[in-house]
């Protein structure tokens, strides 16, 4: 999302174009539901936004005076013994970030009515990683499937999941009842073109979710969410948990575009990927520092000898990953493309070099920069790509395991979201293989007789897109172009909204006084408002304890028994700090316990009480609220899209209802998805942000361990998110 971070247009592009934030991106069970998409690669003509005075004193001490109770907490954690005695206070910590109502989570993935010709569950479902969005196990058919067979199939998936035995089944049962099967297959996720072909020095969805099928891992997770050998045949672990031994198959061979070989897939491959991507630092290093061996001190500059870092070709075909402490997850992480392999000479001959010497902006450097600059080792070569167009992936003939793969020419289809409809149309038409279906497409379903048969409610999956409240807002135009998403407010305006934002009062108010139910229906219509509605950033039900575990709330010890699940912690410490928020509802999901498909934020009567409170404490340092001087908050959105647009305004009325006139929400229109996506989502600091109030991206886990988000709000440039706020 870091891959994973993923753009709510995306999402909603699920209800625009149906298919979503980072994300990987699609929902849990096929890849027609809510994805996430990302910024385009055009730049403006303005210069570049310059950090203030003093920027990174200001980000620090704003960092320990809004998340400090978060840091701390989390901290606890990494002394932790014992795996669930960690998932327990990170619980804890999490119930800190959202009591400090920096952000606000809004949504899953999924949720949404889809339709679709691709059999769910036959590509990877898993909470995490890139595997998600490789799509050459995909069983497609040239009808679309029937929501009862989609029912049936869930049904028998969940019966056969872990016997390898799904695949074949869906098959069978697919042709049984009439359908039949192609190998190709036109998928409808295409908002925003690739920013970059390398896969190692991007933490963009958007460029993630496309590279992913040019190459293999070591290892992928299949349909039924079972870790199976890839470029690594076998693993071993050494006793003590610091060192894992891969052994490569022989025969695996890397391809330029025209399919000419290039050379063997070797253990080196993993070794300069893995310098690479070090070197290039896009976002995602952050996930191996501390994990591998010297790799913290290799990215600071302590540490310039590669060859110190824990990774290692032994031989050929023996690849060894050293680990500074033992890491229950590593394995989990192994689908992510930090761990992408990367031919050496190949990077070299298109102008690469490693260490102090790369230097991505040299004249002669290639690498990465269109699709005939990479080398392949993947299911797919990239035939043709025209930008904001298509994109044709055709399978590669030189591929290790080219007679295991069911879909042979994969086609992304470009749709700017514009036409609520399109999507769907195009669904019909059979010019893509499935969409989800937006309020405007499920009139159309209605209306034509095809909704009663065809459309079914997809899965949520792990991903969360949230709201982000800027706490340091330094921007009041698009870093990028100065003349895009302008904001109208006056420099006394902007000094009263970054004190007021800076009180956590006022952004609980704000938080509490969204109505989210409102707010996605503008997406997905009333009858699903909720289906996909999220209430943490982690979701509740991702981890469960192991073991008993003790833990310490407020001075009281309460332990939890063997099987409790992470949300439930998180609500505990939330219950007892006094905030009226519930992250974890124990009666969802039929009894089972979710922090999901319920509105636990919104409430315009909390939000009137955090309001009143802000407002006193705001008063004692000099800055009167009341309806004659009210605090403007600015939020984007694309204007182009009849969802997001609807959207925003919805944000608005409700907001500037539960605060009683308060805050006046101020609906800055960014002309596209791209000037959208250039006030927030697609900029590297906190300085750069053009916004108040911020609902375009999200977050995907990286690997199963709720650190995989909480990671993403640490201080000091170090978490990815952070950055949404205003501030590092």
């Amino acid at each position: 999302m870091k891959k994973k971070v993923v753009s709510l247009m995306l999402v909603l592009a699920m209800t625009v174009s149906m298919t979503a934030c980072g994300n990987k991106n699609n929902a849990a069970d096929d890849a027609n539901a809510v994805e996430d998409t990302e910024a385009g690669t055009e730049s403006g003509s303005s210069e570049e936004a310059v950090a203030p005075a003093n920027y990174e004193e200001v980000s620090a001490e704003l960092y320990d005076k809004e998340l400090g109770d978060f840091w701390a907490a989390y901290q606890k954690a990494d002394e932790a013994e014992t795996v669930s005695e960690k998932f327990a206070l990170e619980a804890i910590a999490e119930a800190k970030l959202m009591e400090s109502g920096v952000m606000l989570p809004l949504q899953s993935k999924g949720g949404n009515y889809s339709i679709s010709r691709v059999a769910p569950y036959t590509f990877d479902y898993t909470l995490w990683g890139n595997d998600m969005d490789r799509y050459h196990n995909a069983v497609v058919t040239t009808e679309l499937i029937k929501a009862s067979d989609v029912s049936t199939m869930r049904a028998k998936w969940a019966e056969l999941k872990g016997t390898g035995e799904y695949e074949a089944w869906a098959k069978s049962y697919l042709e049984e009842q009439g359908y039949t099967l192609k190998d190709t297959y036109n998928y409808q996720l295409y908002t925003q073109d690739p920013t970059t072909w390398d896969i190692l020095a991007t933490s963009q969805a958007v460029d993630a979710e496309a590279i992913v099928n040019t190459y293999d891992g070591l290892m992928e997770y299949d349909g039924e969410g079972t870790l199976q050998p890839a470029l690594a045949e076998s693993y071993e672990v050494s006793d003590d948990g610091l060192t894992y031994t891969f052994h490569l198959r022989k025969g695996a061979t890397w391809v330029d575009s025209q399919g000419r070989k290039v050379a063997d897939v070797t253990a080196d491959d993993f070794v300069a990927g893995m310098q690479h991507m070090m070197d290039a630092q896009g976002g995602l290093e952050y996930l191996i520092e501390g994990i591998i061996t010297n790799a913290s001190q290799y990215i600071s500059g302590e540490v310039t000898d590669f060859s110190q870092v824990g990774v290692k070709a032994v031989d050929d075909y023996t690849l060894e990953y050293d680990l500074e402490a033992p890491c229950t997850y590593f394995t989990t992480m192994l689908g992510y493309n930090v761990f992408a392999p990367m031919n050496r000479s190949f990077y070299e001959s298109m102008g690469g070099k490693f260490g102090v010497e790369y230097d991505p902006d040299a004249a002669d450097y290639t690498y990465g920069k269109d699709s005939d600059s990479i080398a392949y080792c993947g299911p797919y070569v990239v035939k043709n790509f025209t930008s904001k167009n298509t994109i044709v992936f055709q399978a590669n003939e030189s591929y290790w395991n080219a007679d295991h793969i069911n879909i042979h020419t994969l086609t992304w289809v470009y749709n700017d979201g514009s036409d609520a409809t399109k999507a769907y149309n195009d669904a019909i038409a059979g010019v893509v293989d499935g969409t989800g279906l937006n309020t405007a497409s499920v009139a159309a379903a209605k209306a034509d007789g095809n909704f009663d048969d065809y459309a079914y409610v997809a899965l949520t999956d792990a991903t969360t897109y949230s709201g982000f409240f800027n706490i340091n807002r330094n921007q009041f135009a698009n870093a990028n172009d100065t003349t895009k998403a302008v904001s109208s407010q006056t420099e006394e305006d902007a000094a009263r909204t970054k004190q007021a934002m800076q009180n956590v009062h006022f952004r609980r108010a704000l938080a509490m006084g969204l109505d989210r139910g409102a707010y996605l229906a503008q997406q997905v219509g009333d009858d699903l408002k909720y289906a996909s509605m999220r209430n943490s950033y982690t979701p509740g039900n991702f981890v469960t304890l192991e073991e008993e575990v003790t833990v310490d709330i407020n001075g009281t010890e309460k332990t939890y028994p063997a099987g409790t699940y992470y949300g439930q912690i998180v609500q505990d410490q939330i219950d007892a700090d006094g905030v009226k928020i519930k992250a974890w509802d124990p009666t969802a999901n039929e009894g089972a316990g979710s922090s999901d498909g319920y509105d636990g934020w919104y409430n315009a009567d909390n939000s009137w009480e955090e309001m009143t409170q802000a407002v006193e404490e705001l008063a004692a340092d000099g800055l009167t609220i009341d309806a004659d001087n009210p605090i403007q908050m600015d939020v984007v959105y694309a204007s182009s899209s009849e969802v997001f647009t609807n959207r925003a305004n919805s944000l608005k009325q409700s907001i500037e209802a539960s605060t009683q006139g308060l805050v006046q929400v101020n609906l800055v229109a960014a002309a596209d998805n791209t000037d959208w996506y250039y006030s927030g989502y697609y900029m590297n600091y906190g300085y750069e942000m053009n916004y108040d109030f911020c609902d375009l991206s999200g977050w995907g886990p990286d690997y199963g361990d709720p650190a995989s988000y909480l990671d993403t709000f640490q201080p000091e440039y170090a978490g990815y998110m952070i950055k949404s706020i205003g501030i590092y």
